[in-house]
């Protein structure tokens, strides 16, 4: 493993806490303009349907996947364009 990987790693990890959160917001975004209840339904809500359920974990894991894609592959853009070096 080069060093460049290596120092990669921590600049990884807080990256992906960071599109963790910003997802998390969009999801709560999204979700307020499908249904006016406000929060997300949990999968033990017995007053929400297995649609409403399921619709917003899918939405929530897709827009997840997406943020961490795009942050992940801006971060080692940005890294290859600082080191020269591919971090991944």
């Amino acid at each position: 493993m080069n060093a460049v990987k290596i120092a990669y790693k921590p600049v990884g990890f807080t990256l992906g806490i960071l599109s963790g959160v910003l997802a998390q917001q969009l999801f709560k975004r999204a979700w307020s303009l499908i249904d006016d209840n406000g929060d997300s339904p949990d999968a033990t809500d017995e007053n929400r349907t297995w649609q409403t359920v399921l619709l917003a974990a899918a939405l929530e894991g897709a827009i997840l996947a997406g943020v961490r894609a795009a942050v992940d592959r801006a971060g080692a853009t940005a890294t290859r364009r600082v080191t020269g070096t591919w971090p991944g």
